[in-house]
């Protein structure tokens, strides 16, 4: 879930939550040289509608349960250097 971060989704988070669409629904991880232009545009449409909607739906009442993966990564790779 990317609404109701804080802070809000980053432009690469949007990203990644499209991409990881796009393969759910195709069915493929990584694109060949002649799908390659298709899926990178589908992704770009989706991660553009997904920042829509995010800047329209209203405030959460509490944040999400959980961080998306892009976070979570980060917050590992944290507590492991400090």
């Amino acid at each position: 879930m990317l609404r109701g971060l804080e802070p809000v989704a980053t432009p690469v988070e949007i990203e990644a939550a499209a991409r990881q669409y796009i393969r759910k629904v195709s069915g493929i991880r990584a694109p060949a040289g002649n799908n390659e232009d298709a899926f990178e545009t589908a992704i770009a449409r989706v991660a553009e509608a997904t920042t829509e909607l995010l800047a329209t739906l209203p405030a959460r009442r509490q944040p999400p349960p959980t961080l998306p993966p892009l976070r979570r990564i980060a917050q590992r790779q944290a507590s492991s250097a400090g």
